[in-house]
């Protein structure tokens, strides 16, 4: 299966991106197979006036599937897009999109030709304000209907090739969760309960680790042009060595409810969540797709799960005999592979021997079991929003095939000595930075009140000069206490058979 998982990965860079755009969800896009939206800055299809891309036949490989897919013509995802279309816009230079209107990732600018690197970092070292706008950013996504994608809830047999189109809005943020139920749903075969499970486009092979760096892109690029904010990134959760999961506070991805351990404290705004493409058994049994409906609240009871199937959260010894193996993938490459650097990483390596199949999982897979709820489903799991965070730290272990910097961006943990000093060291001069100026009028006020009192006792002893009861002795004998053994003993004086806090030299 894994030349199909590949050419899957591939494709990710032309502009179908396993999405389809909402231009391209017509019935007249269907039934001609072509995808070449106008670029709404000259009208063009794909701004072929500009030069920014333009109408051409989609190419795919010729190599065979693997063994363990031993179908064809059955999956709309073979060969992708060629079920559904087969000219799509090819983009020139640095553009990208489905209709070649954004900037390839690094870049920048209204013609972009601005090569600018961003930065993802720990996301404890973002200050309170970033971890605000991290939730804001999140929370905005999830409520806002995506304005140029729709999700496919029909095979396209079901649409019957394309007259009867069936696509649903769903929001920014669920447009990837359904991106991640889509290339990982098992393959429907024809009827209730005909499917094919041994296989997905994403996990389990070579394709695990660039699939999800790309798809990380791409939800990182949405979120940007939803915010306008075009320094946004992806923070990461360094799991190594948790007792717990530390993210799950209400001022992060959500606490637990009080009153029931298996959903989000309701001081969370994670907890209005309601997730979609959940329930794999379900559209299995009844032989279909999902439909983009709610199906519930967010869960997750991060601890309380199967500790047969995963002891621990992830050591740094573990991590350290992960990235030490030198092949990228070995074998049969799937989840048996023998010391191979994607299967450990992946979690079905045993992260101290190498050895695949491993009976409990562990690294990426052990940290989706650990938190028991949403995301512990493979197919629904991008409905957690932890799902970034943990996504982005396994993304961040290794250069493979295109390195993050020529994707433009790089991970705080790849600076120098001084840089990382200064960006643990963030977080806390920003704090102070927001305190100042209270600091400022609080010393302020304590320099007027010590003038003020000098002042008063000042005048008092002008005033009283000579009056007997403010004689010095007795006013401090006014005020004494019994005098008591001394803690700190000193050589001054005349005992010599005690021992001191100082070093004989």
């Amino acid at each position: 299966m894994w030349p199909l998982i590949i050419v899957s990965f591939m494709l990710c860079f032309v502009p179908c991106y396993q999405q389809f755009p909402r231009l391209c969800a017509t019935r007249e896009a269907l039934l001609t197979k072509e995808c070449c939206p106008p670029w709404e800055g000259d009208g063009s299809p794909c701004g072929a006036r500009t030069g920014r891309g333009f109408c051409q036949d989609v190419e795919v490989s010729d190599l065979p599937d693997g063994p363990q897919y031993p179908f064809s013509g059955l999956d709309d995802r073979e060969k992708w897009p060629m079920v559904f279309y087969n000219r799509t816009c090819q983009c020139a230079g640095n553009f990208m999109g489905f209709n070649c209107a954004d900037c390839k990732f690094g870049y920048f600018g209204v013609n972009c030709n601005e090569r600018r690197e961003s930065l993802r970092r720990n996301i404890f070292h973002l200050s309170r304000a970033e971890r605000i706008r991290l939730v804001s950013y999140l929370n905005l996504a999830k409520q806002t209907v995506s304005r140029d994608y729709v999700v496919v809830t029909g095979t396209y047999q079901e649409m019957e090739n394309g007259s009867n189109p069936m696509f649903a809005d769903v929001s920014v943020y669920d447009v990837f969760v359904w991106m991640h139920y889509y290339v990982s749903r098992d393959a429907l075969l024809g009827g209730p309960g005909n499917v094919w499970t041994n296989v997905d486009f994403a996990h389990w092979a070579p394709a695990f680790l660039p699939w999800h760096r790309v798809y990380l892109l791409h939800w990182e690029h949405e979120i940007r042009k939803l915010t306008g904010d075009t320094s946004f990134t992806i923070p990461y959760w360094d799991w190594r060595d948790a007792e717990g999961c530390d993210v799950c506070t209400d001022e992060l991805m959500g606490d637990r409810s009080p009153q029931d351990p298996s959903f989000l404290s309701p001081g969370s705004v994670f907890s209005s969540w309601r997730v979609l493409c959940s329930q794999a058994e379900d559209y299995n049994d009844r032989g279909v797709l999902c439909d983009a409906r709610g199906e519930g609240p967010l869960r997750r009871n991060p601890g309380n799960h199967n500790h047969d199937v995963v002891e621990r959260l992830p050591t740094s010894a573990e991590v350290e005999f992960t990235l030490s193996l030198t092949n990228y993938d070995t074998g049969a490459m799937d989840r048996g592979a023998n010391m191979s650097f994607r299967n450990t990483l992946e979690g079905f390596g045993d992260a101290q021997t190498g050895l695949g199949n491993s009976s409990r999982m562990g690294m990426h897979a052990a940290i989706h079991v650990f938190m028991n709820g949403s995301m512990s489903s493979v197919q629904g799991s991008a409905n957690d929003p932890i799902f970034l965070l943990h996504h982005a730290y396994v993304d961040r272990n290794r250069e493979y095939f295109i390195s993050s910097k020529e994707l433009g961006y790089e991970y705080s943990y790849l600076l120098d000595a001084n840089q990382r000093l200064a960006e643990s060291l963030r977080p806390y001069l920003e704090e102070l930075r927001s305190v100042w100026p209270w600091l400022l009028l609080a010393g302020l006020c304590g320099g007027i009140v010590a003038v003020a009192i000098a002042d008063v006792v000042r005048t008092v002893k002008q005033r009283y000069r000579g009056s007997p009861w403010l004689h010095i002795r007795t006013f401090k004998n006014l005020f004494a206490l019994p005098e008591r053994q001394p803690l700190i003993l000193s050589c001054d004086t005349g005992e010599t058979k005690h021992h001191n806090y100082q070093t004989t030299i």
